[in-house]
């Protein structure tokens, strides 16, 4: 781990996993995981997240910022928030897993 990395900041880097079924599919079929991000994480703070929370080795990291949706609440318009999401691929021979053993 880097020295000048603040181990603060990557545990509040990623929210959360994003498990649905395009991202099964995708970690099935490349190794890649889609995780929520802060807004303002960058690819190599994810990186180093990603491998400091589950132990395994990073690959490489892409990064898409999501619009938030325009909703109607009764008479009034309103919009969901802008969020970050991203794709983490993992070298060969790692695995997340997210507890959706059965």
């Amino acid at each position: 781990m880097n020295a000048g990395v603040n181990q603060e900041r990557l545990m509040k880097v990623l929210l959360g996993p994003i498990i649905s079924e395009k991202s099964a599919q995708v970690a099935d079929q490349s190794s890649q995981y889609t995780f929520r991000v802060t807004p303002t994480a960058t690819k190599r703070e994810i990186g180093q997240a990603v491998e400091m929370l589950f132990d395994v080795k990073v690959d490489a990291v892409q990064v898409l910022n999501v619009k938030g949706k325009a909703k109607r609440f009764g008479a009034r318009l309103g919009k969901r928030p802008d969020w970050r999401k991203a794709y983490v691929r993992l070298a060969p021979g790692n695995e997340i897993d997210f507890g959706g053993g059965a």
